[in-house]
């Protein structure tokens, strides 16, 4: 069992930027997949930013070149840093991980179901 910590959610203007964070109980080079989800209500969960097993980041269309996703191995912590966010972005975001590891080109095969472990959220609010 992995356990994912989220930290750094919190309201903006539009325009602004807001860096979250999600410490794991356990992490492996190479072995395991970690990326971040988000939700707003009445949506499905969908996948924002993976970062693939050999660090290669991926991206959703509607965040590229806004945010930045990274993975620091020795804290086994993920981190997104968000930039000139929009209303558009205000959802609960999510950390996710799976022990097996990925290699994703694009989000169109990136689902929840993929995986295992899921932090408690940290919402985001972006005011315009």
């Amino acid at each position: 069992q992995v356990h994912l910590v989220e930290s750094g959610g919190g309201s903006v203007q539009a325009g602004g930027s807001l860096r979250l964070s999600c410490v794991a109980s356990e992490y492996t080079y190479g072995s395991h997949c970690m990326g971040w989800f988000r939700q707003a209500p009445g949506t499905e969960r969908e996948a924002v930013a993976i970062s693939n097993s050999d660090s290669s980041p991926t991206y959703a269309d509607s965040v590229k070149g806004r945010f930045t996703i990274s993975l620091d191995n020795a804290k086994n912590t993920l981190s997104l840093e968000m930039h000139i966010l929009k209303p558009e972005d205000t959802a609960m975001y999510y950390c996710a991980s799976v022990d097996r590891p990925c290699w994703y080109s694009d989000m169109l095969s990136v689902t929840p179901e993929k995986f295992a472990y899921w932090g408690q959220g940290t919402q985001v609010t972006v005011s315009s």
